[in-house]
């Protein structure tokens, strides 16, 4: 187990944002994650447990504790069932169930970060969510100190949310177990229509599994989401805001205001989201508030690619960021009488 004190955090990000940690220790097996962190809670010690850093924004301050790098490694794939360890490059692990010729996480390829963030998140990408695969979470529970094994409904998922996510303090990720689908070489049903569109095919059709893998990259790499040193609008968290689910109520006045300023013939996107809700578009949200591709004269600015990208240009502070967040925020709010609520998580700072 590596340890450093004082350590930077930023090139631990996709933001390449924030001050160092007052100790920063790697662990690269399950047993030094649970002694790291063990070590941690019986000094009343801060942690930080850093995956792949792409769904973090820490302070300039930096973080006064222990960061923890999950730095683990395992593939082990038996018939359909997988089993990662927390540390696996996500996109790495896709890449190698399509070439296995097994479907269900295909059009998540391309999503930067580690394998045991992606139940915390519910990553979801292209119509697919890592809940709809997901059998079981192999967690450090740090309540009872022991590991536990949670199965896919102890995990109380939902949009970009899980049991994980709710209590962020409790479960440390240490395996992530997925059941796939065998389709003879196929993906599983395009459920994106831009997906589909991109593919010349209708939704609920197969297409090959490196056919939907190469096209969803494509569709990536065009909105700057796909990870480029070289790319600035890659330095980003890559979505920065979540897409808002509205009740009825709240819908119908926001349906009002959208005709109110742009057009009795105006149409917000709409997606169903379960009984009496509807999801909006976050991205549209920002661009018709004003803040176009490219927004911002400062060192922080929305991506040149997509609106829904916040992204350092090169010299950005954390602080910088924010500001920027912030505005768009309340733009989004004054325009249609929706807050947008951040995606990544916030070290030491608060939108």
């Amino acid at each position: 187990m590596q340890e450093r004190h004082d350590a930077p955090l930023a090139p631990l990000t996709t933001f390449r944002l924030g001050g160092p940690a007052t100790r920063l220790v790697t662990a690269t097996t399950d047993a030094e994650v649970i002694e790291a962190v063990r070590a941690a809670d019986s000094t009343g010690t801060p942690l930080l447990v850093i995956g792949g850093g792409s769904n973090l924004v820490i302070g300039d301050k930096g973080f006064e504790g222990t960061a923890l790098v999950i730095a683990t490694k395992g593939f082990e794939l038996t018939g359909t069932h997988l089993e990662l360890a927390a540390g696996e490059v996500w996109t790495d692990a896709v890449t190698r169930t399509v070439d296995a010729g097994l479907a269900g996480v295909e059009c998540l390829a391309g999503i930067p970060g580690s394998a045991g963030a992606t139940p915390i998140q519910n990553v979801g990408a292209y119509g697919q969510e890592v809940s709809s695969t997901i059998t079981e979470v192999i967690a450090y529970d740090r309540r009872t100190g022991a590991t536990v094994t949670l199965a896919n409904d102890d995990c109380a998922f939902s949009y970009r949310h899980s049991r994980f996510k709710e209590d962020p303090a409790r479960y440390v990720v240490l395996r992530v177990r997925f059941d796939l689908e065998d389709a003879d070489g196929l993906s599983a049903p395009i459920k994106y229509a831009e997906t589909a569109r991109a593919l010349g095919v209708e939704p609920g059709d197969r297409v090959p599994l490196t056919d939907a893998r190469a096209t969803v990259l494509k569709l990536r790499a065009g909105k700057g989401m796909v990870l480029d040193p070289d790319d600035h609008d890659t330095w980003s968290a890559g979505s920065f805001f979540t897409n808002p689910i509205l009740t009825a109520t709240q819908f119908a006045e926001f349906h009002a205001r959208v005709q109110h300023r742009l057009g009795e013939d105006a149409e917000p996107p709409a997606y169903p989201a379960g009984e009496g809700h509807t999801k909006t578009s976050a991205a549209w949200l920002i661009d018709k508030a004003g803040f176009t591709k490219g927004y911002g004269t400062g060192p922080a600015r929305i991506s040149t690619k997509h609106t829904l990208a916040l992204t350092n240009r090169g010299d950005a502070t954390t602080e910088d960021l924010l500001t920027l967040a912030r505005e768009v925020v309340a733009g989004v709010r004054d325009t249609f009488g929706i807050t947008l609520v951040n995606e990544p998580v916030t070290v030491g700072v608060s939108l």
